[in-house]
């Protein structure tokens, strides 16, 4: 047995900790600073209020990002960028849950609001700063939306190539992301003092992003992002519908928009760097893994369009066959039965009625679920998924990337109805008024990620005059009570399996109530 004496140890444990503070050191917030700050609302936890402004750091030029080697340089050698950051916080720290969710904004757009505070009859879209439910306020998380792209609201590091053109180092928005992520969990004031709003008041570390920046947290973890030193930046991520993709900005671009703004579509089915690298979760994981990292808690949510536009098959069997490959035990996916990738109220561009089916409920029900999966480990639901069968054209499935010769792209096996089976299915597709997550046209990058619902036939009479196969409402339901009746069931049982809160189970019903599918109940003409 080998015996170190007393100095060498000493020696061996002041090198490791030098090499851990040099980590850490690679990255640094020099600047903090809020031209806004409001009150925001009152809520369970009591008031919260919201800062807007920016946030200043610098990188060592030696960092693995392309191109930060070749940028302009401070006064100490070192590499600059700002960007954009809205904080929302309980007024008075201690109400709040010890939580930091932090949201990727998309496309400079937050996104936040609209993933987990959206009402069931007005669905928010991504830039809203509105209330909404209150849902993020009342369970006391403290948000932070920090702004990453370039021409988004983040100002990068820049350089002149051969040509004399300027290059922008894109990489560094998942640098930006993980310095700032990092100070409002652990820092106490920024390089010049200004304190950290909030100091002491966070235990653990949330990311949220959905599509494009579900795509940038899977690529931020990938390439080892999700690391301060000997820290894990991020406890758990909720990633939503970013199918099988990563996000190609580990490049230098020409600006004025970020490389991470495009995506493969029917027009171009090869949109480079999006399907080119690990294609599954246990891919990534495995790679984090053998670094010697402990990968986060994550979710992963895809929709009934993603099977169809975004290749979300290929996020379960990877780059062959149409095996689903085993779930790493960090992870957890849920696909969305009859869910559209974006849910909006009209689609003036698309040939049909825009998917409407309401998955907010899901995504504040997991959520809560991530929470406890990361500070108490408390097992969250199993994962739900979608049988899959091999596309048959009909309607279309974006086709594999040419480089992807093995790749089999599948998508969601259908009722009779033409609602897709498996997966959770919500009480609007449990008890259907219609087909949910059809696909829309033409196969523009908007139309095919809106989805359809396609109603059914008020009365027999009507199904049989318009020629659909589908049985009318009429001839489904007996009447009003027995609708109800079965969306509360269907709504009770997935309250019970912990994909719905009791809250919004109470809204479900109550809509279903007041449904004007039906006539109203016989009232007396005059009062008693």
């Amino acid at each position: 047995m080998l015996h170190l004496n007393r100095p060498i140890v000493s020696f061996l444990l002041c090198l490791l900790g030098l090499i851990a503070v040099t980590r850490s050191a690679t990255a640094e917030i020099t600047k903090i600073e809020f031209t806004s700050k409001q009150p925001y609302g009152t809520f369970r936890t009591g008031d919260y209020v919201i800062w807007q402004g920016m946030i200043h750091g610098d990188l060592a030029p030696q960092e693995a990002i392309p191109g930060l080697e070749k940028a302009a340089r401070n006064e100490r050698g070192r590499v600059d960028y700002a960007a954009k950051i809205i904080l929302m916080m309980p007024a008075a720290l201690r109400a709040g849950n010890g939580a930091l969710l932090v949201d990727v904004p998309n496309r400079g757009r937050v996104y936040a609001e609209a993933l987990y505070n959206s009402p069931r009859d007005a669905p928010f879209l991504s830039g809203t700063l509105e209330q909404g439910t209150g849902f993020l306020q009342d369970h006391g998380f403290a948000i932070a939306e920090v702004h990453w792209e370039l021409g988004q609201g983040a100002e990068l590091p820049s350089f002149a190539d051969s040509d004399g053109k300027t290059r922008y180092v894109e990489g560094v928005g998942f640098a930006i992301v993980r310095d700032a992520a990092d100070f409002l969990a652990h820092a106490a004031t920024d390089a010049g003092g200004t304190p950290n709003p909030l100091k002491g008041a966070i235990s653990r570390v949330l990311a949220s992003g959905k599509s494009q920046d579900g795509r940038f947290l899977k690529t931020f973890l990938l390439n080892g992002f999700n690391m301060v030193g000997n820290r894990r930046v991020f406890d758990g991520m909720h990633v939503f519908v970013s199918a099988a993709g990563l996000l190609p900005i580990l490049q230098t671009g020409l600006g004025p928009m970020s490389s991470g703004e495009g995506a493969p579509t029917f027009a171009n089915p090869d949109f480079p760097g999006v399907n080119d690298g690990p294609l599954t979760i246990g891919e990534i994981t495995a790679k984090v893994a053998a670094r010697g990292e402990v990968p986060p808690k994550m979710m992963l949510i895809n929709s009934t369009t993603d099977y169809y536009s975004l290749r979300a098959s290929l996020g379960r069997t990877g780059a062959s066959g149409t095996a689903d490959q085993p779930l790493p035990a960090n992870v957890r996916m849920y696909d969305v039965a009859g869910g559209s990738h974006v849910v909006v109220l009209k689609a003036p561009t698309c040939t049909q009625s825009p998917g409407r089916l309401d998955w907010a409920p899901l995504s504040r029900a997991l959520l809560l679920h991530l929470d406890d999966w990361v500070s108490r480990n408390a097992e969250p639901p199993a994962s739900e998924l979608m049988p899959l069968d091999t596309v048959s054209g009909d309607p279309p499935a974006l086709r594999a990337p040419t480089a992807l010769s093995a790749a089999v792209i599948q998508v969601p096996k259908r009722d009779q109805d033409g609602n897709a089976l498996g997966g959770v299915r919500l009480p609007d597709v449990a008890v259907p008024t219609g087909t949910n997550g059809g696909q829309n046209a033409p196969q523009t990058f908007t139309c095919m990620l809106i989805g359809t619902f396609s109603p059914f036939a008020a009365t027999k009479a009507e199904r049989e005059r318009t020629g659909d196969a589908r049985p009318s409402i009429e001839e489904r339901y007996h009447g009003r009570d027995d609708y109800v009746n079965r969306i509360r069931i269907a709504a009770l049982d997935l309250v019970t399996r912990g994909f719905v809160l009791p809250e919004d189970a109470a809204v479900i019903v109550q809509e279903a109530a007041s449904s004007k599918l039906f006539a109203p109940a016989a009232a007396n003409d005059a009062p008693r």
